[in-house]
């Protein structure tokens, strides 16, 4: 199956759901956009994105990726990043599927496939490249699913299983290949990160997360840029940024209370952070939301 043949399949998915009237599958998003935009700060989970139209660019760090019509993008830690629309237009949206990984379901294949991981030091938690047949197929067959409850219900969980073992034996998927093993340094840095996400308010202990990840220091730091192409410090500093832009947004915090419910001792401190990650003040992001009636 070509990408483009799931072009119109997905525009009929996603207005069904838009209207409340489809059968929302599990794991499963498609998303659109009719104009270009700048660069937004979000953080992804495990996913795939399968781009059917336009353009996408995603950084972190000194990772970055543009994804073209016909490319996969595999994210395979939770990751702080920085990501844009750069192709996008009303005759031609932007459109893309994103299907959730589960880390539980690839452990659940290492006893069929075994222990294939890729320990090499190009492998990043961002991995892109041209979706091969076998990955397209198998998403063309789980969004056909939503045409009947009961097909998904029956054979939606299998059909994920396979998205997962398609993604694993493609090209771009080395490092998910790599976090079949529960020593890998992936998965090591996996449980930093969750590690880091739950307490990213709290004073960072370098020695605890290489503790954690049973790793040296030195070399503790090393795999983790390795993997997520950014510091520890730097990457719990963008999940504060982002919580507290949140919390800005949602209109009842103010900037000194959101500096302190994100970990932050000084709001000046924090202040020249936000400016820095977002080119505004935090008190101009406030400012910008209505007063309640």
């Amino acid at each position: 199956m070509q990408y483009t043949g799931l072009v119109a399949p997905a525009r009929a998915y996603m207005n069904r759901n838009k209207l409340s009237t489809g059968l929302a599958l599990p794991n499963l998003t498609v998303l659109q956009a009719t104009e270009v935009s700048e660069f937004n700060a979000v953080v992804y989970k495990p996913v795939v994105c399968l781009v059917l139209q336009g353009a996408k660019e995603t950084t972190i760090g000194d990772q970055s990726v543009t994804l073209q019509a016909g490319s996969a993008l595999i994210v395979s830690h939770d990751l702080p990043v920085e990501s844009k629309i750069v192709s996008a237009s009303p005759d031609e949206p932007y459109l893309a599927l994103i299907v959730s990984l589960e880390h539980g379901v690839l452990r659940s294949l290492y006893e069929q496939i075994g222990s294939v991981s890729d320990e090499l030091p190009s492998l990043r938690s961002l991995s892109a490249g041209p979706a091969n047949a076998a990955v397209i197929e198998t998403i063309g067959r789980y969004l056909a699913l939503a045409d009947s409850s009961l097909d998904a219900e029956v054979l939606g969980p299998s059909v994920l299983r396979e998205i997962h073992f398609r993604l694993l034996m493609s090209p771009i998927g080395g490092m998910l290949r790599s976090l079949l093993s529960i020593d890998s340094h992936a998965s090591r840095v996996a449980r930093a990160i969750l590690h880091i996400k739950r307490d990213f308010h709290q004073n960072l202990s370098i020695p605890e997360l290489a503790q954690l990840a049973g790793m040296s220091q030195s070399s503790f730091h090393g795999h983790f840029k390795q993997v997520t192409g950014t510091t520890p410090l730097q990457y719990q500093k963008d999940l504060r940024m982002i919580a507290a832009r949140d919390l800005l947004r949602a209109g009842h915090h103010s900037v000194a209370s959101a500096s302190f419910e994100v970990g932050y001792e000084s709001p000046t401190h924090f202040a020249r952070d936000y400016q820095r990650k977002f080119g505004m003040a935090p008190s101009k992001e406030r400012s910008a939301v209505p007063e309640p009636a």
